[in-house]
């Protein structure tokens, strides 16, 4: 098993289990394809895919591990398995030669040994050479497994030919940039996913406070002075920061454009004006296609003295700097996987998480390249235009107090987490202790039972092949094929970790849950079924859907919202200023007078930046300005905005952060939060709030504004018009509790 103190995060579980899947499905294309953003660990999905896979699928298996030849990306790599994984069978191109392949082990190779002219890897000579040893493993019965790690970094064809030498059963391709293929399996990892466990940053800033119309003696000049102020901002926040974080020193790349040496001269005496030289180790250079290195032993350490790196095409593949934080692209513009490989550059976070301070918490590209800017954007979807807003005086000084999470009170045990499932089914469906009789309940209300994996399968004449694509054409019977514990182990761990997904809870704490609920093997005095082990993997798989669906209910069921011990509080005061995102192609722009920074305007109140609700709800306040003091848009994460906490019904502990805060000119707080509203449709009403936890919140508050004496409301939208509730919760908006927003909010 990795070895990893917290284990893989979320998404990285799901890209290894996906791959586990499709190389042990025979329907599978040979082609796999990862697209995987940069920060997002690859290296330990593969090191955790291929240990599922020797252990779970096929011990007789050679994993082949082709590596860049830039940036010495086997040897990290395989170090990196020898540290997860002790006692992993590791090789490189040496010990393959010398010994041959063997099963269950992972050969890690150089490309540059394999590719490059005359190289003795592949020549003909005395000792056998990389394609006997290839042919000596087949002869052995073993399969073999390419991981071309970076895989648009070596499209040649003799790499080709040393792929195919091998006719393994999958070649898994992986890269930030992987396109997809039509022959080919695709699997693309979620870059919020990444954002979210705080390996990367949460946004990519580009050409924050620049003035496109100011004046400026040259373009690099201007980007590298707001780069360097940026860059001194972020080092005083580290250093507030004290401890390990204080010590980080935030680096700057300058990127050039080919056949730039002029500009290099001339950005160098720009750096040595600002007193950054080579000679005092603040600069740094690696042109990589001249060789030209200065300053970059040890650059990627947190403390590196050198905070101008000065680069002329993307840095080598693999390279891992996560104190870069900053981007000065210097007009050219170039092709697409080379700006985001180098992009990706300044998105990881330096100590694998965020520190909810926006300056350490995103990155920042200058350039005046308008088409390369635009590329981004369509390729980075945090990427956006920003503009910094000040808190207008007359606003400052408001207090209130926020509530923050206790993490170590958070969640009920596996115990109390069983209790609670059971009550829920046990309610849900009428269930009992006789076991005979609560399976015949289950079965009525869809659930499968059994010792086969229920599928169905496709039959009927099909003349056209491309009929086969026309889903009304043909028969579909029902098919089962009898449950094996060693070949549906996987099929298993899948529908686990999809339950596990959808109600927030450990992969460990949904298997005891679900096998204390149902298997027989497993002691429980409250047990609902009682299935022997090829019962209970069926009816795992085959109910995935209904259980998944049936715990997310559970999980969201109206819990009593109390006094938790532990919760901490604190004082929220209004930011002094805020990063607002905007359109700036929204016509006839306003000022949003209500609004409590200064430059706040309606392109910050667009679709795409707020949800229908909101949009609805600020130009509701705008145009009642007569009778409101200031509105304040509240954050949607980070210890410096306004939240509450809530439990839901397993008494996880979550934040909830309401939307708005607005005082009126009677003196009167209130405290806003939107939620989708109601849709007319063809089928009737059609609920467009998604929050399963919207109950649960609405209580919390209910408490929350009661003992701090506020006015408060959950609003939503219903044929353009607001609604407002502040009573008792329900989903229909025709209800009673539901009033229209002047008549409670004015």
């Amino acid at each position: 098993m990795i070895r990893l103190p917290n284990g893989l995060f979320e998404f990285q579980e799901d890209c290894s289990l996906w791959l586990l899947d499709v190389t042990a499905r025979e329907d599978s294309a040979r082609t796999i394809t990862v697209k995987a953003p940069t920060g997002a660990g690859k290296t330990v999905i593969l090191i955790d895919y291929i240990d599922k896979y020797l252990t779970l699928v096929n011990g007789r298996t050679a994993f082949i591990w082709l590596c860049p030849g830039k940036g010495n990306l086997e040897e990290q790599s395989r170090r990196k398995m020898e540290q997860l994984l002790p006692g992993a069978d590791t090789k490189d191109l040496s010990d393959a030669i010398l010994s041959g392949f063997e099963a269950g082990s992972t050969t890690f190779i150089n490309w540059e040994l394999v590719t490059k002219k005359g190289n003795r890897a592949i020549s003909e000579s005395e000792r056998e050479n990389l394609f006997d040893r290839i042919a000596e493993g087949r002869r052995k019965g073993l399969q073999y497994m390419i991981i071309i790690d970076e895989e648009h970094s070596n499209d040649t064809k003799k790499a080709n030919d040393v792929i195919q030498a091998f006719c393994a059963e999958h070649i898994i391709r992986v890269s930030a940039t992987a396109k997809t293929s039509r022959d080919g399996e695709y699997y693309e990892i979620d870059e919020m996913d990444v954002i979210s466990s705080g390996l990367i940053t949460k946004a990519l800033y580009i050409n924050e406070d620049v003035d496109y119309h100011g004046e400026f003696d040259s373009e690099h000049g201007y980007l590298i002075e707001l780069a360097d102020r940026k860059r001194r901002q972020i080092a005083q926040a580290y250093a507030e920061q004290g401890g390990k974080t204080g010590r980080i020193r935030p680096l700057c790349i300058i990127q050039f454009p080919n056949s730039s040496d002029r500009l290099i001269a001339s950005v160098e005496d720009k750096l040595a004006g600002m007193g950054y030289t080579y000679e005092n180790r603040l600069a740094a250079k690696w042109m990589s296609d001249s060789g030209d290195k200065i300053n970059l032993e040890h650059i990627t350490d947190p403390s590196a003295e050198p905070v101008f790196l000065l680069m002329k095409q993307a840095i080598a593949t693999g390279w891992d700097c996560p104190r870069a934080k900053i981007l000065v692209k210097l007009r050219e513009h170039m092709s697409e996987e080379f700006e985001i490989q180098t992009i990706g550059r300044i998105r990881r976070m330096p100590e694998a998480r965020h520190y909810d301070v926006d300056l350490l918490d995103f990155c920042y590209l200058y350039t005046f390249d308008e088409k390369y800017k635009e590329s981004i954007k369509a390729s980075q979807s945090q990427a956006f235009e920003v503009r910094r807003v000040f808190l207008k005086e007359e606003c400052g000084g408001f207090a209130l107090e926020k509530q923050l999470r206790s993490r170590d009170l958070d969640g009920l045990g596996e115990r109390e987490t069983f209790f609670a499932v059971h009550q829920y089914l046990t309610e849900a469906y009428g269930l009992t202790g006789d076991k005979a009789d609560n399976m015949l309940r289950l079965e009525g209300a869809g659930y499968r039972f059994g010792r086969e994996i229920i599928g169905r399968q496709r039959e009927g004449k099909f003349v056209r092949t491309d009929s086969v694509l026309d889903a009304s054409q043909g028969t579909y019977l029902p098919t089962g094929r009898v449950v094996s514990t060693h070949t549906n182990g996987i099929d298993l761990l899948h529908s686990v970790d999809a339950i596990k997904r959808a109600v927030g809870m450990t992969a460990q704490k949904t298997r005891v849950v679900l096998e204390r609920l149902f298997r027989e093997k497993v002691r429980s005095p409250r047990k609902l079924l009682a299935l022997d082990t090829a019962s209970y993997y069926a009816f795992v798989i085959n109910n995935e859907k209904m259980l998944r669906d049936d715990l997310r209910k559970a999980t969201a069921r109206m819990a009593k919202q109390m006094t938790i011990p532990g919760v901490k509080t604190a004082v929220f005061r209004i930011p002094a200023q805020e990063l607002c995102r905007f359109d700036p192609d929204e016509p006839d722009v306003e000022e949003m007078e209500t609004n409590v920074y200064r430059g706040y305007s309606s392109a910050m109140v667009v679709e795409g930046i707020r949800s229908k609700c909101e949009r609805l709800f600020e130009h509701y306040c705008e145009e009642r300005k007569q009778f409101i003091d200031w509105v304040y848009k509240n954050g949607d994460s980070g210890q410096q905005y306004f939240s509450v906490v809530y439990l839901d019904a397993f008494r996880k502990q979550w934040l909830f952060y309401p939307d708005y805060i607005v005082r009126k000119k009677n003196g009167e707080i209130w405290i806003i939060e939107t939620k989708g509203g109601e849709q007319t449709a063809r089928q009737g009403v059609r609920s467009k709030n998604r929050d399963l936890q919207a109950e649960n919140k609405f209580e919390a508050f209910k408490q929350y504004a009661a003992l701090h004496g506020l006015h408060w409301g959950f609003v939503r939208d219903r044929n353009e018009k607001l609604k407002i509730n502040n009573t008792v919760y329900t989903d229909s908006l025709l209800s009673e509790y539901w009033k229209p927003m002047r008549e409670l909010f004015g």
